[in-house]
């Protein structure tokens, strides 16, 4: 009985209350800090695209919204030769950003891109590319793998000697 009583009770002090309404282009609420909106393609600190292309995004996307084809330069780094994204499609999971090996996808808290035309919701790469690293700006993948070495094994950057097999033998 105290249950329905208190329910009521909060009814009752609502009810006669004023409506809060928030005026959206005057007021602009703060949104939370891991709000994800838009995404974007970020570069490395040497300036190159982060993507290599793994399909590893358009493969854990629940609704196909992401395709690219990868391709691969003249000193054997692989990128993406296109990359698309269908925001008319695109849930805002963020699968995408979390299965990217090298931190290339990242959404953003930015969501006022509406598009009365359907079709201009669909993004190349060159519309998603921004001239920073986001959220990881000192990341750069391909210090750390990636790229074919010139030496012997253990001899790449803070790579360790390899282990002789034969010596865990008793």
């Amino acid at each position: 009985m105290k249950a329905l009583a208190s329910g009521f009770f909060t009814l009752f002090r609502h009810l006669f209350r004023s409506p809060v309404t928030e005026q959206y282009p005057e007021y602009k609420r703060a949104l939370p800090l891991r709000s994800r909106a838009r995404i974007i393609l970020t570069r490395d600190p040497d300036g190159d695209e982060r993507c290599v292309g793994c399909y590893l995004c358009s493969a854990v996307c629940p609704v196909s919204c992401i395709s690219m084809q990868s391709a691969e330069r003249e000193d054997g780094r692989r990128y993406a030769r296109w990359f698309r994204i269908n925001f008319a499609r695109c849930i805002y999971c963020g699968f995408c950003e979390e299965a990217c090996p090298t931190l290339a996808i990242q959404l953003t808290p930015d969501f006022k891109f509406c598009q009365d035309d359907i079709l201009k919701l669909v993004y190349e790469k060159e519309d998603l590319l921004v001239d920073h690293g986001g959220k990881n700006r000192d990341y750069n993948f391909y210090q750390h793998a990636g790229v074919t070495m010139g030496g012997d094994k253990g001899t790449h950057t803070n790579e360790q000697e390899p282990v002789d097999i034969k010596s865990n033998f008793p």
